[in-house]
């Protein structure tokens, strides 16, 4: 076998040339041809095609004793058929225009794949190595068999050919195959687009199930790369919004009437009434035919792409079971002067251009064989003249209300034929090649027309403008770099943006996406800090009247050590309010808990000593507890404080080194925006540091509470009781509050909650004892207190 250098030359066509004949003749003979149905047209360069023509494929039985017959083709698709002729007709009207391409001829040669993988790409082999009779040129000079391939209609033969054939960087621009895997420009260097990827048919899916209330729905999806990418992509959305598929099924590709049967009972058995499909129109006719066969008009149908806007089912015989259907159509356009066209449209006798004879045949039922053909087994068909006339039909090969596969067909084809004019208009020793070389007509390799695919002629993120009534010219333009083909009018395909960016109002430009965080310039912000400053303020006014009057019998009767370590906890209780607002840094991440969890077990562990102390002094004002207090006394008290906000600091010290909190950029809450948080690192740590606190309130607020009863000059436990009352109150309310806000609202709230429990505490417990030492400093003596104890007793 011989490999070309520039093209893959009888890849699979057997041109195999023995030593002996070389001498002897120095050509190479063509061993076999493939059985293929095709248009051919001459040129000086070469546009293969690949269409659906034919909807199935028939193989033969294998005996292995023989060679086997050749598979043929079964029911004609006549859209399928004008895709291919709109393709014919692009390359005619290019030909024509002298200012594209001039002095050079487009031919093209188109085959039918008969929506199966192994024609395709039997077809596709036959496109990239020639299929000439015999090969002299063994120096393997001259153009490729074909500089591109517009094609395949179908993802998995998209993939297969674009696997082959992208190792010989042969171009292949598809019109229809939206499997999201092609858009892998490792995988599939060579292949571009004129059709969007899966990715976006699938958001706009789910968004219609969501506008209509549909959560509940079953899922059938064909048996190839497009059905099971689309598929899987589709479930991950319906999870993504917390909607569920009542089934999955795949649509057999050989499709055995047991299967079909069986899919039918499974969505008639499903209670979900809403079906979406995915799959091409091969896929579901038989599935289709089942449902009329049955009866069946109780369902919701959603279409893909593929299938949505098909003719096949746009007839009397299925509009009462598919009425109402619900689709994703890829864009419409125009072509002006397609219809006449393909109204002058005839057959041909070149074998190469059998596809045309074949056409003829279904389109008026006739046959060009001089016997005639026997149908059904009762009448026969009449002869074809060739001067039937296809003003008189009306069928889906006629019908250019709405070009829509064809449209990208008709821009395939452009962008190819750009391409190639790109290398033409190139100065000699300017050009983008080694040396500064241009592309050779005579002797052009297929990589270099894809070069121009996705040209540098413009300035990034622009593109060439056009004149009215012709395509974009739409390969030089910034999506090329995704692998797929953009459009300006139509937005034919889209780039994904970079995480920190969202697209612009326009849709054609990145933007960088709008970051989001509690900052010290809005009002929620500014709010917070104010209520901060003024607790902290309230805090060291506290201090200075109890450091003022030390000495009077409130401050000394309510440990006033204790009273000064509780208000220094709570003042940083509050300042540490100031770490949550801002944007969010490693260090404010470290801190902002580490200070809030150190602070407000500093702040309830004065408390629960306080508490304590109460207790131990009401006991030893009784016979029976003289001694209570010297097992408590200040030393103790101090230690119990000291112990029980030193495991603090090693909860936060072993979180911090383990796995520390750390600023995020968070997209999930909505995608035009990044909402700027800290990560908590570790959710065990977070928990601990929270639960310790909770540990501590507990006992605090359970001591207070069974103190409550003691004389009125012990009523501090009341206080304290009230101080763990709100306290508890507002973190229990904190958890779901926390849980249910998004973005810069859950860090107001983690805020809100510090600064009532805060000022909870500090008013519970330190305004009543400023109450009696500002306004009624007469109650501020040991007599006063005594003696309502006396006055008790």
């Amino acid at each position: 076998m011989l490999i070309s250098s520039n093209t893959p030359y009888n890849l699979h066509h057997k041109l195999v040339c023995q030593v002996d004949s070389i001498l002897r003749s120095g050509t190479c003979q063509l061993q076999g041809h493939f059985k293929l149905n095709g248009m051919y047209q001459d040129g000086d360069v070469i546009l293969g095609g690949l269409f659906h023509v034919h909807f199935f494929t028939v193989f033969p039985d294998l005996s292995f004793r023989m060679e086997p017959e050749r598979p043929y083709c079964e029911k004609f698709n006549m859209e399928g058929f004008q895709h291919a002729q709109t393709m014919a007709f692009a390359i005619d009207e290019i030909n024509k225009n002298p200012n594209l391409l001039p002095n050079i001829t487009l031919g093209y040669h188109l085959y039918d794949n008969c929506v199966m993988l192994g024609m395709a790409f039997r077809a596709a082999i036959s496109l990239a190595s020639g299929t000439e009779e015999s090969f002299s040129n063994l120096n393997c000079t001259g153009p490729p068999p074909v500089v591109g391939i517009v094609g395949d209609a179908s993802s998995t033969p998209s993939i297969a050919i674009s696997s082959v054939l992208g190792l010989f960087r042969v171009p292949i621009v598809s019109h229809y195959a939206t499997c999201s895997c092609l858009s892998d420009r490792k995988k599939y260097p060579s292949f571009f687009r004129t059709i969007p990827s899966d990715a976006f048919q699938v958001r706009a899916m789910v968004q219609i199930l969501r506008h209509f209330g549909w959560t509940w729905v079953g899922l059938l999806y064909s048996d190839d790369d497009y059905g099971s990418n689309a598929a899987q992509s589709f479930q991950q959305e319906m999870q993504r919004f917390g909607h569920c598929v009542a089934f999955s099924e795949i649509l057999p590709n050989d499709h055995n009437p047991r299967d079909i049967q069986r899919i039918m009972g499974v969505i008639q058995a499903s209670t979900a009434r809403v079906v979406v499909v995915f799959a091409l129109s091969s896929f579901l006719i038989p599935l289709m035919d089942e449902v009329v066969l049955q009866n069946m008009t109780d369902r919701q149908w959603i279409a893909s792409e593929a299938w949505a806007t098909s003719l096949e089912y746009h007839t009397p015989r299925f509009l009462p079971f598919l009425a109402g259907t619900l689709g994703i159509a890829i864009r419409r356009g125009e072509i002006q002067g397609l219809h006449d066209y393909l109204l002058r449209l005839r057959p041909s006798n070149d074998p190469r251009n059998n596809m045309l004879r074949i056409f003829w045949e279904n389109m008026f039922e006739c046959s060009f064989e001089t016997r005639g053909k026997q149908t059904d087994g009762e009448q026969f068909k009449k002869l074809c003249t060739g001067q039937e006339d296809l003003t008189t039909t009306d069928t889906s090969y006629t019908d250019v209300s709405g070009l829509r596969a064809s449209y990208n067909v008709y821009k395939a084809v452009y962008a190819l034929a750009h391409a190639l004019h790109d290398l033409m208009q190139c100065q000699k020793w300017k050009g983008p090649f080694s040396g500064n070389r241009c592309a050779d007509i005579i002797n052009l390799k297929p990589w270099q027309p894809q070069r121009s695919v996705c040209s540098e002629s413009c300035p990034p993120g622009t593109r060439r403008a056009t004149r009215k009534g012709f395509p974009v010219c739409c390969f030089d333009c910034l999506p090329c770099g995704d692998g797929e083909i953009s459009n300006a009018t139509d937005a034919i395909e889209c780039t994904v943006c970079p995480d920190d960016f969202w697209s612009n109002p326009y849709n054609d430009q990145c933007v960088p996406k709008e970051v989001e965080f509690l900052s010290y310039e809005e009002p929620l912000g500014i709010s917070l800090i104010t209520a901060s400053l003024f607790g902290s303020c309230f805090c060291a006014l506290v201090m200075v009247i109890f450091a003022l009057h030390r000495n009077t019998p409130i401050v000394r009767a309510n440990n006033s050590e204790l009273s000064f370590l509780l208000l220094l906890s709570l003042k940083l209780c509050f300042l540490c309010v100031l770490l949550f607002i801002g944007r969010p840094e490693l260090w404010t991440c470290q801190l902002r808990h580490a200070v809030f969890g150190i602070s407000f077990v500093l702040c309830i562990s004065s408390i629960l000593v306080k508490t304590m102390v109460v207790i131990a002094v009401f006991k030893s004002s009784r016979p029976e507890g003289k001694g209570a207090m010297k097992w408590f006394g200040a030393t103790q008290q101090r230690c119990t404080v000291l112990i029980l906000t030193a495991l603090q600091m090693v909860i936060c010290a072993v979180w911090l080194s383990t796995a520390s909190p750390t600023p995020h950029k968070n997209n999930q809450y909505t995608r035009s925006k990044i909402v700027y948080e800290c990560a908590i690192g570790s959710v065990a740590g977070f928990s601990m540091l929270l639960g310790y606190i909770g540990l501590l309130a507990a006992v605090s607020f359970l001591l207070a509470f069974l103190a409550r009863n003691l004389p009125d000059n012990f009523n501090e436990a009341k206080f304290i009781t009230f101080s763990m009352l709100i306290f508890c109150a507002v973190w229990i309310a904190f958890v779901p509050a926390y849980v249910s806000s998004p973005g810069k609202y859950a860090v107001a709230v983690e805020i809100f909650a510090i600064l009532a429990s805060s000022f909870g505490v500090l008013v519970a417990i330190f305004a009543p004892k400023c109450y009696i030492i500002l306004l009624h400093p007469e109650r501020n003596t040991k007599q006063s207190i005594m003696g309502r104890e006396t006055q008790n007793k």
